[in-house]
């Protein structure tokens, strides 16, 4: 956003330390007056309610959640949107719980740390953490919105991601100094109405969209169909950085659909690398030299074997392989000049960064999620950048965020 802060960088590049991190995966839990405050009137009984009930069981298969509710089991907050009931688990708040304790356990608010929905408290939390700002993707509405794509009251849907979307810019972020920097939804159901909504945005400072990674898995157009054209395009215009989460896709890759949630841990970062190798070979990045895409909790140490096998396809398959006259220039090129990746725990990504991308990769910390690197965000990133150039640290723990997103900190 066009916002101007105190860098808080303290010594800044050049010295040998860590500069405050800018992290640009973070997630949030949406408070529970979101909908009744920012919906609507005439679509708040159409629209999401929050309750507070007892959850059954709960298990992870196949990379989805099955549960049922008891009014007996463990007290947890659900949204009931529609018929269907979300509830908050304890994996995607797990900040402040032991390693032990980050089950798939239904949640509460008044259970979670404060900094989970509540944007001053985030804001301490990532004071204690070596944290300057953070891009945080939603909960209920999954990490591109599928929750109200999948609505069948599509006008309430639409009503949906627009309540939402200012709930993140006006309130979530919007006493924030910049700190906490807004990430909205499109309504993927409709081309017009999210190339409007990416217009309505970045006229109030929006920098940055949340995607999936795999559209045709949500039963949307591919990427080289050239539906999503016109929202590319209107990206590119305003400077809005596509932002693709793993698992914004509704699935998780698995070996086996019996296999345990380790499997899919494990597994996370391919459908980041399936859906690069799409953008690469789509002709979508020749199309739109100035659009910016971002991978969000794929990690990077994939990262270079991938662009090796791409060019070699290019180079040795192109003409059979369909993209002789699509992809003009070797597709490391469109890499290195439009995607971002980022990481927290890839030593093996740092050994091979010149590779990966000095000027590609950014850091993350992955609040509140179980994954997460809170408290210790800068012990984990000091053991991962030791021995690299200061200027290089720099750019993986805020320069090249700052660059992604049009940031007015320190540059």
């Amino acid at each position: 956003m066009a916002v101007t802060t105190d860098s808080g960088t303290g010594t800044g590049p050049g010295t040998g330390d860590i500069p405050k991190v800018i992290s640009v995966d973070d997630h949030v839990i949406e408070p529970a007056h979101l909908f009744e405050t920012w919906l609507p009137a005439k679509y708040r009984d159409r629209g999401p309610k929050p309750l507070t009930a007892g959850i059954g069981d709960l298990a992870y298969v196949g990379g989805k959640y099955r549960f049922t509710t008891d009014p007996e089991g463990q007290l947890t907050d659900w949204w009931e949107y529609e018929g269907e009931l979300f509830p908050y688990k304890r994996i995607i708040a797990a900040v402040g719980f032991s390693r032990d304790e980050m089950t798939l356990d239904g949640i509460t608010r008044e259970q979670m740390r404060r900094g989970c929905w509540d944007p001053k408290a985030r804001i301490e939390d990532m004071e204690m953490n070596h944290v300057e700002a953070s891009l945080c993707f939603p909960t209920f509405p999954r990490f591109c919105g599928q929750t109200f794509a999948e609505a069948k009251d599509k006008e309430v849907g639409l009503a949906c991601v627009r309540a939402y979307n200012d709930w993140m810019v006006e309130e979530w972020c919007g006493d924030s100094g910049g700190r906490l920097i807004p990430l909205c939804l499109i309504p993927l159901w409709d081309i017009e109405l999210a190339v409007a909504e990416i217009r309505r945005n970045a006229e109030r400072g929006v920098r940055a969209v949340t995607f999936s990674e795999i559209p045709t898995y949500l039963g949307l157009p591919s990427i080289h169909s050239g539906y999503w054209d016109p929202f590319f395009a209107a990206c590119q215009e305003t400077g809005t950085v596509v932002n693709m989460h793993i698992g914004s896709s509704s699935q998780m890759p698995a070996a086996s659909p019996d296999a345990p949630p380790a499997v899919q841990a494990s597994l996370s970062f391919n459908n980041a690398m399936a859906s690069m190798m799409d953008f690469l070979f789509s002709g979508v990045l020749v199309k739109f030299p100035r659009l910016k895409l971002a991978y969000s909790e794929g990690q990077m140490g994939w990262i270079p074997y991938a662009l090796e096998r791409a060019d070699d396809v290019w180079e040795e398959h192109r003409a059979w392989g369909g993209v002789k006259d699509l992809i003009p220039e070797p597709p490391s090129t469109y890499y290195y000049r439009q995607i971002f990746c980022c990481f927290f725990r890839d030593k093996h990504g740092i050994e091979a960064i010149e590779t990966v991308g000095v000027d590609n990769a950014t850091f993350e910390t992955d609040y509140p999620h179980v994954d997460s690197t809170w408290p210790h965000t800068k012990k984990v990133a000091e053991e991962h950048v030791a021995g690299l150039a200061d200027d290089v640290i720099y750019k993986l723990m805020r320069g090249n965020a700052i660059r992604m997103l049009d940031l007015d900190f320190d540059r």
